[in-house]
Formats: structure tokens, sequence, C-alpha cells
């Protein structure tokens, strides 16, 4: 009988650790592997017409103003700037598009995402309509660009992005 107690102690006691152990799952890329994924994934169908109400950047001064002070989210868009003097903008009631403009506002490329979850694939166009590039974004802090052929253009870890060789090619304000 003693044994039998024992044996219900020992179990009800390891319950509650069973039950606390939760499996997750993660995807981790590397150069070849996010170029592989992105090659055999179809490609986005390009929207001219949601390309054409943002070809030119209605608030420009006001987000290169942000731009000087650092601010990059702001209560409708977040933003980014990059050391070619081009920012994007991301509005808030349309995470699925990324539009990338000059320091003068014209419209140089837009972006489009699979999902929103990371990782997540997007596919960069002209204003034409040509598909520039493609990427994964792996989570906040990386992202892997390639070609439209495949080649990679940068490994963007943090505010730097890299080459296949480990050089900085580019940065990018970065702030968290």
């Amino acid at each position: 009988m003693f044994k039998y107690l024992l044996l219900l102690i020992v179990i009800f006691c390891t319950i509650p650790v069973y039950a606390k152990t939760v499996l997750t799952g993660e995807v981790n890329y590397n150069i070849q592997s996010a170029r592989q994924d992105l090659l055999q994934t179809t490609k986005k169908n390009f929207d001219a017409f949601i390309v054409a109400e943002n070809i030119t950047d209605k608030n420009n001064r006001e987000n290169l103003k942000y731009c000087l002070k650092g601010n990059v989210e702001l209560k409708d868009r977040v933003l980014a700037f990059f050391s070619d003097f081009t920012y994007a903008v991301m509005y808030n009631n349309d995470k699925y598009h990324v539009w990338y403009y000059s320091q003068n506002g014209r419209l140089i490329y837009t972006e489009e995402k699979d999902r929103l979850e990371y990782p997540y694939k997007f596919y960069k166009y002209s204003v034409s309509g040509r598909l520039v590039n493609m990427g994964v974004r792996v989570s906040e802090d990386e992202t892997f660009i390639y070609t439209s052929q495949g080649r990679l253009i940068a490994h963007w870890l943090k505010d730097k992005a890299f080459d296949e060789y480990g050089n900085v090619v580019m940065t990018r304000k970065y702030l968290k």
C-alpha cells in the first residue's frame, strides 16, 4: 500500500513540471537556405494602382525632419533612413507595403510582404513594376536580400548590411 501511495505522490508532483513544458519551433536561415526558399516561392504580383497612389511622399519634409531628430516610430507610420540618403515608410494601416523614397520624396521602390509574422518573404519592385530584389526577414534584427536571380545583395544584422564576404556595404539608423 505504501508503494502505491508513494507512486501517486511522485506522479502528482511531476505533472505540473510536464504541464509547463512547451514545444516551440524556430526556422533558422543562412545565406543558402534563404536563397533556396525564395527561389522556390512564386513571386508576388505588382499592383500598379497602389503604387500610383504613393508615387510621391506627401510627408516628405516632415519625414526628413524626423530623420534629423532620430524619431522613427510615429503615430501613423514607421520610418527607416539609409546612409545613401533614401528612406522608407511603412504605414500602420497597411503593414504589407513599404515605400522607398529618394531624399526629395519621389518613389523609388515599393515592397510587398507575404505575411506579417517572422519569418516573412518580401518582394521589392521598381516604379515600373520590375522585380528589383527579394528577401527573407528572419527577425527584427536579421534580413537576407537577393537579386531577382538569387545573388546575395546584403545580409542585414541590426544596423549593418554585409555582403557575402562579410564586408559592410550599407548602414541604417536602427533604434529600439
